[in-house]
């Protein structure tokens, strides 16, 4: 009698970015991706967010392997952080390999790590599990499927893909692949549903490198040509337009300039010598030979593009007849941070083209509708679950799969933390685990249970209190009169009358008949004074800090 196998959704399912997914059969579990999520708007002073691994350290025994479908971020993003903790090995497509590795030398608390590199048509065994990749048409070279055999029925996970008959690379989706494992009899597919919601069929890569061609053909200036640094096929399409036009590139900011330089050294990007040099080897040309590849298409606040336009960059200025080419679409949760930055850039006189004034600039790599439709009726699944999107994708994804026939009760939209067993007679959702964020904070990582960015929204809504209260440790006497310091309440000077008000409301609950101050006292009666006072005369709700000091 076989097992059910249970799919576990740690990331991507109810958002886009941090995809990570657990399968396991038995004793087995394997990992499919482990990427990152660039943080929303909300999200104060936080670099990037994580999966939540609770599960698989929980289970660290049964974890044999992680399996990267490609090399986008928010696929492997996430492994110099989860390697820390699981000390298992990685396999992944030749090019994303190469990023990754890149990645993991960029952290030193990584450690030894043990990378394999695969190849469509690759079957690799863990346990009762084996993993087969295939090929997929993405926007970055060797994106690949995967096809998990069990003893409970065969899995199809898709990765991200679309159907390209002129891709860059000139690799297409294996549709006879597919065919050939919907003709075996597949149990459950899991496909990609970021583009669920677009009718028709995502247009090729190729309409892409026109539209740079005549972007740089026609600028009079520079062009800032800004993507991601894991997207190397859209580098290699500036590189091509900037031969055509008689320019040289150079990349800027470290991811991309690590990608760039891996790239060139494997082969992945290609052009004549001397075309691709540094910014400083740039400078010295006229700006209609400059072409400058840079991070920071998301409006990401530290990255380059993100820094020019706040006039921070060190090396960057924008300069009279500049061009700035967005080429991506922008991730949901980013849109005010990417308008800031185009308004930015547009003040100080740059041109900036966008998907939405330049058609061509940029294509996304995921499946409409009509694409993931034949994706479906090329693997005929039994059961289906739509992965990669918030939830109105997913919802949209499981809508389309019933109008192509899987049966309403045979799929299931579920999110992240959600333990869905599935076998031959039938599947449900039978448990939750650990699937919310981890957050990555400068040097520091913190999860959802943590105050901090809770504290953090506070401060910027409300802005905060500090009541210094003096008092001798000896007598448990408060000593003078309290001070009270304010940031981003209100006006000190115009709230005065206000603010006295409040000291002398701390003084008397100070005051107050009770055991001898202490510090935990004192934190007490402040808050409790000063909450209610604040709320009634502002309507605000700041955070309230007090500062006993032992004299």
């Amino acid at each position: 009698m076989t097992n059910p196998v249970r799919i576990i959704p740690l990331g991507g399912l109810g958002e886009v970015g941090k995809n990570m997914m657990a399968i396991e059969y038995g004793d087995d579990i394997v990992v499919i991706d482990a990427g990152v999520m660039f943080p929303k708007q909300d999200m104060l002073g936080v670099d990037l967010v994580l999966p939540d691994t609770t599960y698989l350290v929980e289970n660290a025994e049964r974890v044999r392997a992680v399996l990267i479908t490609h090399g986008h971020e928010d696929h492997t993003g996430a492994l110099p952080y989860v390697l820390r903790d699981l000390h298992v090995p990685v396999y992944a497509p030749p090019l994303a390999r190469d990023l990754v590795e890149v990645k993991l030398r960029e952290h030193s608390g990584v450690g030894r790590y043990e990378l394999h590199e695969v190849h469509p048509g690759d079957s690799l065994t863990f346990g009762e599990i084996t993993a087969e990749y295939f090929r997929v048409c993405h926007s970055i070279p060797d994106a690949c499927g995967i096809a998990l055999h069990t003893p409970a029925g065969l899995i199809v996970h898709s990765g991200d893909f679309k159907i390209d008959h002129t891709p860059v690379d000139g690799h297409q989706t294996d549709l006879q692949r597919l065919a050939a494992l919907g003709r075996e009899g597949v149990l459950l597919l899991l496909s990609d549903s970021t583009y669920a919601e677009v009718p028709g069929y995502t247009p090729s890569e190729q309409i892409v490198g026109v539209a740079l061609d005549r972007a740089l053909a026609e600028a009079p200036g520079r062009v800032l040509v800004a993507t991601f640094a894991s997207l190397i096929a859209r580098v290699q399409q500036v590189v091509d337009a900037a031969v055509k036009s008689g320019r040289k590139v150079a990349p800027a900011g470290r991811s991309m300039v690590n990608n760039v330089a891996m790239a060139v050294a494997k082969g992945y990007i290609t052009a004549p010598p001397g075309t691709i040099v540094t910014l400083e080897e740039l400078a010295s040309l006229p700006p209609e030979r400059q072409t400058i590849v840079l991070t920071g298409a998301q409006g990401e606040p530290l990255a380059v593009l993100a820094r020019i336009a706040n006039r921070s960059s060190r090396d960057i200025e924008i300069q009279k007849d500049d061009t700035v080419v967005i080429s991506a679409s922008t991730i949901p949760g980013n849109e005010t941070l990417v308008a800031h930055v185009i308004d930015n850039l547009t003040r100080q006189g740059a041109r900036v083209l966008t998907r939405r004034n330049t058609p061509g600039i940029h294509v996304q790599g995921h499946a409409s509708q009509e694409e993931l439709k034949l994706m479906l009726g090329l693997i005929k699944p039994k059961y289906f679950v739509p992965i990669h999107g918030e939830y109105r994708m997913l919802a949209a994804h499981a809508e389309l799969a019933e109008s192509v026939g899987v049966e309403r009760d045979h799929i299931f939209v579920i999110e992240d933390g959600d333990v869905l067993e599935v076998e031959d007679a039938g599947g449900a959702v039978v448990d939750h685990v650990p699937g919310g964020h981890v957050y990555v904070d400068g040097l520091r990582l913190w999860d959802v249970r943590s105050a901090v960015l809770r504290d953090r929204r506070k401060l910027s809504r409300d802005g905060i209190v500090v009541v210094v209260v003096p008092f001798d440790n000896a007598t448990g006497e408060a000593l003078g009169d309290p001070e009270i310091v304010t940031s981003g309440f209100v006006d000190a000077e115009a709230s005065g009358e206000m603010l006295d008000r409040a000291r002398t409301l701390v003084a008397e609950a100070l005051r107050a008949p009770s055991k001898p101050l202490d510090e935990a006292s004192i934190n007490g009666r402040v808050r409790q004074a000063l909450a209610g006072f604040f709320r009634d005369e502002t309507g605000r709700r700041p955070m309230i800090v007090p500062l006993p000091i032992e004299m």
